[in-house]
């Protein structure tokens, strides 16, 4: 009963995720779904993203949290449109389902936007099992979560078109091999792209940009 029940679950929000990733297509909206641990530094990453990709693209946000405000009140500093979710009032869920995201987008006008990031609740498990309608799942992996969080929680790296290993200043102070990582990677999806990036010292940032900005041509060609 409980596997027919989860099944139904999943069906209904395929179809609403499929929905809104159809709406954001006619919109011009492409929609990126940044998942990763907590600590990954998701919301670090998109504050410098941001500051890349304004004044020439329109950017709207939606952030997930289970309770507070915190991450968007971070955001707020730039001229974009931000939806607060948090999960707390649907029993604290650890993830985004589509039908808030549909809920979501509509507060905002999606009209005049380029760039939509849905930054999930920290999790390596939850996230990657929704749909969100995003054209995109990005995972972003730090440095101090160790190599082997691939083979450990493969479904997120599984569902991801780009892996972003984040914190690589830190790289000099850790006991961490990049290629097993990468190799590790490639063992549950393989061809998967990957980007090694510190949002401290901008390393790896701009090819984060460009991959960002040749999706969307791509998208919308």
């Amino acid at each position: 009963m409980e596997i027919k029940i989860l099944k139904k679950v999943m069906s209904a929000n395929d179809a609403v995720a499929e929905e809104i990733a159809d709406f954001f297509t006619k919109k011009g909206v492409f929609a990126v779904n940044l998942m990763g641990s907590p600590g990954s530094g998701k919301t670090t990453i998109l504050e410098k993203t941001i500051e890349m990709l304004l004044p020439d693209y329109r950017i709207a946000v939606v952030e997930g949290d289970i309770t507070t405000t915190i991450d968007a009140e971070k955001l707020s500093k730039f001229p974009i449109k931000i939806t607060q979710v948090n999960t707390l009032p649907f029993g604290g869920d650890c993830h985004l389902e589509a039908s808030w995201i549909k809920d979501a987008v509509n507060d905002m006008d999606m009209n005049n936007i380029d760039f939509l990031f849905i930054e999930n609740i920290g999790n390596l498990v939850c996230p990657a099992e929704f749909k969100t309608g995003a054209h995109k799942n990005v995972l972003i992996l730090s440095l101090p979560e160790g190599e082997d969080k691939p083979l450990k929680y493969p479904l997120a790296f599984k569902v991801s078109q780009l892996t972003l290993l984040s914190k690589l200043d830190l790289i000099d102070v850790l006991d961490y091999d990049v290629k097993k990582v990468e190799e590790n990677i490639e063992k549950v999806h393989p061809g998967i792209e990957k980007i090694l990036v510190s949002s401290r010292n901008g390393s790896g940032m701009q090819d984060w940009k460009t991959w960002l900005t040749e999706q969307r041509k791509l998208m919308f060609k």
